[in-house]
């Protein structure tokens, strides 16, 4: 995956996440992830399989295609 695409991917996600009003350690532990893992996608390190792409569109109400970047809002916004 392009670097500008997760840099944009974990901001989107940073976004949601914050309006959600959790903190990164709650999403971790939500995913039964460790803190670091959860950072490396929301600070843009490292690419996201499937199902996690799949898990963060379903908890946020969006659409995989919001968190790629290939459409402006999500469902859920």
């Amino acid at each position: 995956m392009d670097k500008s695409l997760l840099e944009d991917f974990g901001k989107r996600l940073r976004s949601l996440r914050e309006a959600k009003g959790l903190k990164q350690r709650e999403m971790a532990d939500a995913m039964g992830l460790r803190l670091r893992q959860y950072q490396r996608y929301e600070y843009g390190e490292v690419g996201v399989p499937l199902e996690v792409l799949n898990f963060f569109a379903d908890f946020f109400g969006v659409t995989t295609d919001y968190l790629l970047g290939r459409e402006q809002r999500g469902e859920g916004e």
